[in-house]
C-alpha cells in the first residue's frame, strides 16, 4: 500500500496540495464545512474527497464507519490522517458541545454529575447534578409545602 499523493490517479493529483505538516490538502471544491467535494459520476453524483482518496489508497471504509481526521484540518485528505471509527466515537473525539459535556466531572458549582435522569420530557437520558436538581426542586415548591416536609 503505497501512502503518497502519486499513488493517486492524475485527477485527484492535480487537486491536492501537501503541506509541511503532512497533511494532503484538497484545493478542489471545498463545502460550506471546510470537507473537499467532487463529482464522481453516476448515480453516486458529488462524494468528500478524504472519502474518494482513502478509499482509492486503503480500500472500502467498513460499513457502520465513517472517516475522522487525526489532524483536524476538514480539508486534508491524508489517508495517513484519517482513521475508520464509529460516529459515536468521532464526535466524542471532536471539539464540540458534546465532546466536551462528554469529559465534564463537575457541575459549574463544583458538585459532582453522578446522575443521570430517566425524565419523560427527554429524549435522551442525560446527566445531571443531583445537589443542584435537588435545590431546584425545593425552590420551585410551594411555600407551605416546604414548611411540611420540613416538620415532617
Amino acid at each position: 500500500m503505497d501512502l503518497t499523493v502519486e499513488a493517486l490517479p492524475p485527477r485527484l493529483r492535480s487537486r491536492i496540495s501537501v503541506a509541511e505538516n503532512g497533511c494532503w490538502i484538497w484545493m478542489g471544491v471545498i463545502n460550506s464545512e471546510g470537507y473537499g467535494r467532487l463529482y464522481v459520476g453516476g448515480e453516486l453524483g458529488e462524494a468528500q474527497a478524504h472519502r474518494v482518496v482513502y478509499e482509492q489508497i486503503r480500500g472500502a471504509i467498513p460499513d457502520g464507519l465513517t472517516l475522522d481526521h487525526l489532524c483536524r484540518t476538514t480539508a486534508c485528505v491524508n489517508p495517513a490522517h484519517m482513521d475508520p471509527v464509529t460516529m459515536r466515537e468521532n464526535i466524542l473525539r471532536g471539539t464540540g458541545p458534546t465532546a466536551r459535556n462528554a469529559v465534564k466531572t463537575h457541575c459549574p458549582k463544583g458538585h459532582p454529575l453522578d446522575g443521570l435522569s430517566k425524565e419523560k420530557r427527554w429524549a435522551n437520558p442525560r446527566r445531571y447534578c443531583k445537589t443542584c436538581n435537588n435545590a431546584r426542586d425545593w425552590k420551585r415548591r410551594p411555600r407551605d409545602r416546604r414548611k411540611k416536609d420540613a416538620t415532617g
